[in-house]
């Protein structure tokens, strides 16, 4: 396992998105919601909606809030039905953008997702034009005073991928979705719970901007982020500490 450095992601970079709880808890039980209805309302059974669920507990969500939206999923309380729908483009500077949505008027999402491209000199492209680029990932991670060989040894035995060094000291454990679970069980375990656990997109290569590239591209993220609609933006724009900084 060698160390690396991370893939870039702007939704992990920029640190913003879903300030307001208000937005948060939405986009959190719309996940919920998708989950039950496409896996089923056990979640020993459907994993995804065990990750959703958790998600929203860790975010201090009201269980109330999460079991109506579990029920509205699986078909015992009337509600909206939701939709996925992922699109996909191209940012300031040719970064590649994933758009991941759930929403109940898909006229409505595209238009907004594509006003917010182009506003932001981004333009949105057909199914696939970035898509390939991105794989799923399962992400662990530690922080610095986690026990580097202890870690690596469990995570090795587990099936995971990669155990990535980061340069404050912090560690990434990547793994497959398909082991991801797997892999969590194992390291819970061994008490070794992680700080931040997810699944996620990641694309292999980066593209860097520059100040006025990285500028625009923070505004576009966070006007697609603020549409109820969207879930999660995905990209491979890499900003550097100094530019952030400047921002």
């Amino acid at each position: 396992m060698a160390g690396h450095s991370k893939w870039a992601n702007i939704q992990h970079r920029k640190g913003a998105q879903d300030k307001k709880r208000g937005k948060l808890f939405t986009k959190l039980i719309r996940e919920i919601t998708i989950a039950a209805k496409l896996g089923g309302s056990d979640l020993n059974s459907n994993p995804r909606l065990r990750m959703a669920v958790e998600k929203g507990k860790s975010q201090s969500m009201p269980k109330d809030n999460i079991a109506k939206a579990i029920k509205r999923g699986a078909g015992e309380l009337e509600g909206i039905d939701y939709i996925e729908i992922r699109y996909e483009g191209y940012g300031p500077g040719g970064a590649a953008v994933i758009v991941d949505c759930l929403t109940d008027n898909k006229n409505r999402t595209v238009a907004d997702v594509r006003h917010a491209f182009s506003k932001f000199s981004g333009n949105m492209g057909a199914d696939g034009s970035v898509a390939y680029m991105f794989k799923s990932l399962g992400i662990l991670t530690y922080n610095q005073d986690a026990d580097e060989d202890a870690l690596m040894e469990i995570a090795i035995d587990a099936g995971a991928d990669d155990l990535i060094i980061e340069d404050d000291g912090s560690i990434e454990i990547i793994v497959d979705p398909n082991n991801y679970e797997g892999l969590i069980k194992a390291m819970k375990a061994a008490d070794h719970e992680p700080d931040n656990k997810e699944i996620t997109w990641r694309c292999s290569t980066i593209t860097n901007l520059n100040e006025h590239e990285a500028s625009t591209m923070i505004k576009m993220t966070s006007a697609l982020e603020d549409l109820d609609d969207v879930q999660t933006v995905y990209s491979n724009a890499e900003i550097t500490d100094e530019i952030l900084a400047k921002l």
